[in-house]
Parts: structure tokens; sequence; C-alpha cells
């Protein structure tokens, strides 16, 4: 009996292993939608946080015209596409264009 838990434990941890490498559903068009609705779900989630704890610079724009924040240590941030803080200097700023 000892003999075949040996046998059988190697044989379903291997099977394992051998499924979890196959092409899984999330792959392809319905994974990149996935991810695309996950990561504005998580950027619109930071700003809303982000206008609630922080201030918002008012006269400066981020690199790429994005809303910058000021935390309660005096650091400069914009968040990106995934939801990420990218913090940057005074001299990435950029002025804000009056319309």
């Amino acid at each position: 009996m000892k003999n075949l838990k040996f046998l059988i434990i190697p044989a379903l941890l291997l099977s394992v292993q051998i499924m979890a490498q196959t092409k899984r559903p999330g792959d392809g068009k319905v994974g990149t939608t996935i991810n695309k609705i996950g990561n504005k779900t998580a950027q619109i989630a930071v700003k809303g946080t982000s206008v609630m704890k922080d201030k918002v610079y008012r006269d400066k724009r981020g690199p790429g015209n994005q809303t910058v924040y000021i935390n309660k240590h005096s650091h400069y941030y914009y968040v990106n596409g995934r939801g990420k803080k990218v913090y940057i200097t005074r001299a990435q700023m950029r002025n804000e264009t009056h319309r």
C-alpha cells in the first residue's frame, strides 16, 4: 500500500503541472478585454481616492496631459492607464493649457 502512494502522488502532481501549462480560456480576446476592464477599474478607483485624499495641482499637467496630484509629503504624481501612481518631478510637469 505504501508503494502505491508513492506512485499515485507524483502522477497526480505531474498531471496538475501539465494542465497548468495548457492554454486557458482567459487567453486571447476575452483575456485582453478582461485586462482592459480591470485596468480601467483600477484607474478610476485610484483617481477617486486621490481626489479625496490629496490635492489637485490646478496649474500643471503631467507629461501626457494627465491630472497632477500632490500627496501629504508634497510629492507630485499622476495616475497612469493601469491605475498606478507615477511620481514625477516639477521639471516633468507642463503648464496647463486653458481652453
